[in-house]
């Protein structure tokens, strides 16, 4: 048999791939700013929020482009199956070839993370009424790496993905059962027209088939279909170049989706099932897969979720060994003899000692699971508490009942987390900093926030708690600073910008508020809430002329700002405008119909206006919403009606 072709082709691509993703991480790291990330799990941006950035368009186009060509871009131009083929490449050196896991279950993981990463967001906004259009674009970025791991969780990410998942899983290990974009490229591919396909020339050899590194049987699907139908094929061409006859060839047809078998070949033969697990052992896997990725997932507040689909599958495959060694007289797996005839043999032996070190493991992080499943929930619970702590600093929330046992149970529980831990959790610092915030252990809520800092935990949130307890010292110095470095931290985020501004406003401050305000309102852009408050500033420092093209701002972002659009009609009325101002308190009423304050101030723009009988109907309305009101009444006794 002749050795592909292809595979130096193939590896100059997938360098070149390497090289633009260094180019690009080059780039931000030289200007500070750069491109949204070109990789396929960005586009989550627009299932979870409508954000179109450069990731999705990327995603899109290789669906489409799949639905043409096939799966070509798996083959190359994806970096993880770059490192699994030099996984296997390495592996082949030394002698280890790996075999691929034949299982009925596990190969649906992918489809199962595309639907969970990409449409459950969609239909869970559906199901609470949220709008899919398009709220905006994001193609450039400061925070390039801010979805991405770091060193370590990258470099575990590499082992697991390629090394791991390649040995116990088989050649594109990953790929197979785990890869989440791979599930959508599959389902693309099944209408392809452009896919590998045959001439009479096919001597069935199998050569096709014993180089194909994405466990596909080529030479029976070309025997059965006249072309490669199955949606692993990553058309890496490597069956076409290693062909004795030249029979192979790449090319347009029919697609597999509507295709139907050869009629005038002889039947195939009945598929073989040797290599595949009992129904029980595919439960087992099943088992093992479901509690290591619920495990594994967000362990010590860092383990991401592909990383943990590709441990998850591993670790499925080792339990089920382990099961395996309990039940059959002989297991080998890779190379590694383990049991034969009855008789456990040292491999054996030292695999179930590194199966009880793993149990261990994963039985105590099961634990920690819980405890932090308990202290988020609680967290959860009492995030209307933090958003008013936030809104008014140097307050402690008046918490009900419920809160208490919320808090306590939190603390409890993330105390506990940290105490167990083999290594920090990260996020875990921010919440004991808020739940202690809110419990009023201000000292403990100033160390947690400072520990959280250190740690890069929510930086934003803990400068501004830290606020929070400067001011609950009347450290007001020591707030301000807070503040700004909440801004400096991220200046695009308007929650500090708002808080600072509202505290000198409520000093008496309504100078520097404003310009606190309106610094914010330009460096985060779309803000009701900082073009409402830079308003609001301008209105009660008797600048009410200007205030009006601010609440214009502010209900241009969001129509349905009910206290912007009242202090409009009521900046509009104290000039004057009063047709203006009648526009603006019938839009608020149409919100809130029951508000009586709002309606008497209808009635005087009315009466401004010189509409008698308009605002005795309004004043009507008022009697009717409160009938013993005695500014209605006036009003009606004033204008001679009862």
């Amino acid at each position: 048999m002749r050795a592909s072709k292809m595979g130096r082709w193939r590896a100059l691509v997938l360098i070149g791939v390497h090289v633009l993703i260094g180019l690009h991480i080059a780039h931000w790291l030289t200007t500070g700013e750069t491109m949204t990330p070109v990789e396929p799990a960005e586009a989550m941006a627009f299932s979870q929020s409508s954000i179109i950035n450069a990731g999705l368009i990327f995603f899109v186009t290789m669906i489409l482009l799949t639905a043409i060509f096939g799966r070509f871009f798996c083959g190359w131009g994806c970096h993880v199956l770059a490192l699994q083929d030099w996984c296997r490449h390495l592996m082949l050196r030394i002698g280890i070839r790996p075999r691929p896991l034949q299982t009925r279950t596990l190969v649906w993981v992918p489809t199962l993370a595309f639907l969970y990463m990409f449409i459950w967001p969609l239909v869970y906004r559906l199901w609470i009424g949220d709008s899919l259009a398009v709220r905006g674009t994001e193609f450039m970025t400061v925070n390039f790496w801010a979805t991405f791991p770091g060193l370590v969780i990258g470099g575990l990410t590499f082992l697991i993905c390629g090394f791991a998942c390649v040995y116990f899983l088989g050649s594109k290990g990953f790929c197979t059962y785990a890869c989440p974009y791979g599930a959508i490229f599959a389902g693309a591919d099944r209408i392809a027209p452009m896919r590998i396909r045959v001439t009479d020339a096919c001597s069935q050899c199998g050569h096709c088939t014993a180089v194909c590194t994405s466990n596909v049987r080529v030479h029976e699907e070309v025997r059965d279909w006249g072309m490669v139908v199955s949606p692993g094929c990553m058309k890496c061409q490597d069956c076409i170049s290693v062909c004795p006859t030249n029979a192979l060839y790449y090319g347009v047809g029919a697609i597999p989706l509507f295709a139907k078998p050869r009629t005038e070949r002889a039947a195939p033969p009945p598929r073989r099932t040797s290599n595949r697990y009992s129904w029980l052992y595919e439960l087992l896997l099943v088992a093992g897969f479901a509690s290591s990725f619920l495990i594994v997932r967000g362990l010590y507040g860092v383990v991401p979720f592909l990383m943990s689909l590709g441990v998850a599958a591993v670790i499925a495959f080792l339990f089920l060994t382990t099961v395996r060694l309990l039940l059959e007289p002989t297991v080998e797996q890779s190379g590694l003899r383990l049991k034969r005839a009855g008789e456990l043999l040292p491999q054996g032996r030292a695999f179930l000692v590194v199966m009880l070190v793993l149990g261990a493991f994963f039985g105590h992080s099961a634990l920690l699971r819980v405890q932090t499943a308990i202290g988020d929930s609680a967290y959860a619970k009492v995030e209307p508490l933090r958003r008013s702590l936030l809104a008014a600093p140097g307050q402690v929330p008046v918490k009900p009942e419920w809160a208490v046992e919320a808090i306590d149970d939190g603390l409890a529980a993330l105390r506990k987390v940290e105490a167990w831990g083999l290594f920090p959790t990260l996020g875990n610092s921010a919440k004991l900093a808020w739940l202690h915030a809110l419990s009023g252990a201000d000292s403990d809520s100033s160390r947690r926030a400072l520990d959280a800092l250190r740690r890069g935990e929510l930086p934003v949130d803990m400068h501004q708690l830290l606020a929070h307890t400067a001011l609950l010292r009347a450290d007001v110095p020591a707030a301000h600073a807070a503040w700004q470095a909440a801004i400096t931290e991220r200046p695009d985020l308007p929650e500090a910008w708002l808080a600072y501004g509202l505290h000198l406003a409520r000093a008496g401050d309504l100078q520097t508020a404003r310009e606190v305000f309106d610094r914010g309102a330009a460096a985060v852009g779309d803000s009701p809430g900082l073009y409402y408050n830079a308003a609001l500033a301008r209105a009660m420092s008797g600048q009410i002329g200007a205030s009006i093209e601010w609440f214009e701002r502010a209900l241009a972002i969001n129509p349905r700002y009910l206290e912007a659009r009242e202090n409009l009609a009521g900046a509009q009325a104290s000039l004057g405008n009063f047709t203006a101002a009648v526009e603006h308190f019938r839009l608020a009423l149409e919100q809130v119909p029951e508000d009586v304050q709002t309606r008497l101030l209808l009635v005087r723009s009315l009466l401004g206006l010189g509409e008698r009988e308009a605002a005795i109907k309004e004043l009507r309305r008022i009697l009717k919403i409160e009938p013993e009101n005695a500014q209605a009444r006036a009003f009606l006794a004033e204008l001679g009606s009862s």
